[in-house]
């Protein structure tokens, strides 16, 4: 789209679609925050999708907002965008855009904002999808925008201190240090990294995780996959003092070492447990239910074992195991550990030939393929303490036997 202000007039030509007339249109300035918005309707040729300050895609609530529209009830809230290298960008309301194009609209109105100071639009978009709105944006995409406010940080860092876009000669802590007053910025870099790991294409199990948490497809919430592994393996204290280059040409960065060692991880999980075992086609919904009724003919013993291991309550103790053997591990080899760090340190072969030994013999737990169980242990949501307790006894906490024997992180990693 082209547009210039002239003496507090917005215009603009669709030229693109034949429109060579000049449309102008007023600019509405917020008294609070000096923003200045249009409101116009544009042709859907001219929209696009804001994947910066929003970057959740289409999901399945767009459903209710089609049958909304199917019964002629109008939009109560335009969609917002903004101007961004000439193109309108939508970053709230694209359902409502969307389902509206599925009508077969051509034309969508929208408030524009023009100009806008972009730090302060991606907070309160971020406000507005948290803790402002009754349904919030899920952990994975605050931690995406929390990605993208932490670069942020940075550019505003380097240009108040003269350093070229590309000069990463301060840490983390010069960072926290520099913005003190942002009580946020420790969460912001823990969550960029939380996040990098999570949508790295390199992450084999990123495909058995359940982002929206509505999928009846796959067998990992994403609340399961924050506290099991994230939350698990990263310390939320664990603030870098070297600078963010440090090493970064010999791939010795503490960082990309984390990252890419928690990966290697994640991806032992997704080839022992999932990769050719768990069924999408099959998925999650009652498979308790079906094994009582005798209705699971399709589900094998390896679709059962990945469903079941991957209950929340389950998933954070035995990778708290996991965690206990790589520290095990470290200690072993005279490796002193710091707080968190443990994955900042280069793991040898032998290390991850046990790593991939303790998921494999996990994986082959009888009871994770014990149909008999649908009717006692899994016939319900227990909790943390609970498979703690089987886990650390060998019998649930009244009694009954589970395992042959409590789990051992020492047996465990043996071929």
């Amino acid at each position: 789209m082209r547009f210039k202000i002239e003496n507090g007039v917005f215009k603009y030509a669709l030229s693109d679609m034949g429109k060579e007339d000049i449309v102008s249109v007023p600019i509405y300035t917020d008294a609070l925050s000096g923003e200045q918005t249009v409101f116009i309707e544009l042709p859907i040729e001219y929209i696009f999708h804001d994947e910066l300050i929003n970057p959740r895609g289409i999901n399945s609530s767009i459903n209710k907002l089609v049958k909304e529209f199917y019964q002629k009830n109008p939009q109560l809230h335009l969609s917002l965008a903004r101007v961004d290298d000439n193109k309108v960008k939508i970053f709230d309301g694209q359902h409502k855009a969307v389902a509206q194009l599925l009508f077969g609209q051509r034309k969508l109105l929208i408030r524009l904002f023009i100009q806008p100071d972009l730090d302060r639009l991606i907070i309160t978009n971020t406000n507005a999808g948290s803790n402002l709105r009754q349904i919030a944006f899920d952990q994975s995409i605050l931690r995406q925008l929390h990605d993208t406010l932490y670069e942020d940080k940075i550019r505003k860092y380097q240009k108040e201190h003269d350093l070229k876009e590309d000069d990463y000669s301060f840490s983390e802590q010069n960072l926290v240090d520099y913005f003190r007053g942002e009580a946020s910025l420790k969460t912001l870099i823990i969550n960029s990294i939380k996040n990098q790991i999570t949508h790295s294409p390199q992450n084999k199990l990123r495909t058995y995780i359940d982002f929206e948490g509505r999928a009846k497809e796959l067998p990992i919430s994403y609340s399961a996959f924050d506290k099991a592994f994230l939350s698990t393996l990263l310390s939320n204290s664990n603030i870098m003092t070297t600078p963010i280059n440090y090493k970064i040409d010999e791939g010795e960065n503490p960082r990309e070492v984390e990252q890419r060692q928690i990966i290697h991880l994640l991806n032992i999980v997704a080839n022992e447990i999932y990769i050719d075992k768990f069924k999408p086609e099959i998925g999650v919904y009652r498979i308790e239910q079906r094994i009582i009724k005798n209705n699971a003919a399709d589900i094998t013993d390896d679709h059962l074992a990945a469903y079941r291991i991957s209950k929340e309550e389950i998933l954070r103790n035995w990778v708290g195991y996991l965690k206990q053997l790589i520290q095990f591990l470290l200690l072993s080899k005279g490796r002193p550990l710091g707080n968190g760090c443990e994955f900042q340190i280069p793991f040898d072969d032998a290390m991850w030939t046990n790593i991939t030994n303790f998921v494999r013999n996990l994986i082959n737990l009888p009871l994770w393929k014990n149909r008999e169980f649908a009717e006692t242990i899994f016939s319900g949501k227990n909790n943390y303490d609970y498979w703690k307790k089987v886990f650390d006894t060998g019998n649930t906490p009244d009694g009954v036997p589970v395992l042959a024997n409590p789990l051992n992180y020492i047996e465990m990693m043996r071929a």
